[in-house]
Order: structure tokens, then C-alpha cells, then sequence
């Protein structure tokens, strides 16, 4: 019985844990800060969510789409985590990434809806993570990060390693 537990948890993807990065910062105020307008306003979101699942579907990694907004100091913060090089590493490695403009909510509201996110967003930045074959999989905590601010790095990072698959 053990050798067959020990087999399924090798062999199954869900039960497997993902390893997350080393940290090179304990706390968001040692945070360098490179990105200030994370998110492109003219960008044709529609299109840029079809190319992150079309990537997804060759690389069998998971889509994160990050829906944000320039004005946001989370959403900054966020922007510039991913920026490290720990970060992009284990986003490369686990995530197809894709930022979403939402203005001041009034703007490219057509993605959330997509996984039943009809109603004003709680708060951005909001994290969709997704299964290449567009199933949502953190329905239950898609605004986790819209206090990122006020968050751990680590806490982030856990975040992220959760859905990772």
C-alpha cells in the first residue's frame, strides 16, 4: 500500500508539490522598483489572453492572467516582485503570464466574465490562474493578491507555488 501511495503522489501532477524560489528579499520595502505603468492601456486584451492560452496549450503550463490597473499601488508592488530574477525564473518555469488593463474598472471587464467574475472586481490586482483548457482554478481566492502591499514576499510566493501545478 505504501508503494502504490508513493507512485501516485510521483505520478500525479496535482499531488506533487512545486518547489518555490529563494527569496532575495524578506519584505516589499527591499523591493527595487523598475516597473511604475505595469500594464499596457491600448493593449487588445482579448488578443493577449488567445496568445497566453495558445502558448499554454504548447507548453502545458498554467495561464495567469493579471488583471490591474497603473493607478494601483498593489498592483505596482506585484509588478515589480515578478521582476526579480527568482521570480521570473519560477514564473517562466510554471506560468504563461498575461497583464490586463482594467482601468478604473471600466475596461476589459470581458475577461473576468469569461470564468463568471460578472460583478465589480473586489480589487486589483486580481489573479485568474488557469488550466490550458481555460477551467479557473482559484475561483475561491482570485482577489488573494489585491493587498499585496501588505503582504510577505513569501506569502506572494505561497500563493503563486499553490496553484502552480
Amino acid at each position: 500500500m505504501k508503494k502504490l501511495l508513493a507512485v501516485l503522489l510521483l505520478t500525479t501532477p496535482a499531488l506533487a508539490a512545486v518547489p518555490g524560489p529563494k527569496l532575495s528579499i524578506a519584505d516589499f520595502k527591499q523591493l527595487p522598483v523598475v516597473l511604475t505603468q505595469p500594464y499596457d492601456e491600448g493593449a487588445n486584451a482579448d488578443a493577449a489572453v488567445a496568445a497566453a492560452f495558445a502558448r499554454a496549450q504548447k507548453s502545458h503550463k498554467r495561464v495567469l492572467i493579471d488583471l490591474g490597473a497603473n493607478w494601483c499601488v498593489d498592483c505596482i508592488v506585484l509588478a515589480n516582485f515578478l521582476k526579480l530574477p527568482e521570480m521570473q525564473r519560477f514564473m517562466a518555469a510554471h506560468y504563461e503570464v498575461v497583464t490586463v488593463d482594467v482601468g478604473r474598472f471600466n475596461r476589459n471587464l470581458q475577461i473576468p466574465a469569461r470564468y463568471g467574475i460578472t460583478k465589480k472586481l473586489e480589487g486589483v490586482p486580481a489573479l485568474l490562474i488557469v488550466t490550458p483548457d481555460g477551467k479557473l482554478i482559484n475561483d475561491k481566492d482570485v482577489f488573494a493578491t489585491a493587498s499585496a502591499s501588505e503582504m510577505t514576499p513569501k506569502s506572494v510566493t505561497d500563493y503563486l507555488v499553490k496553484y502552480a501545478g
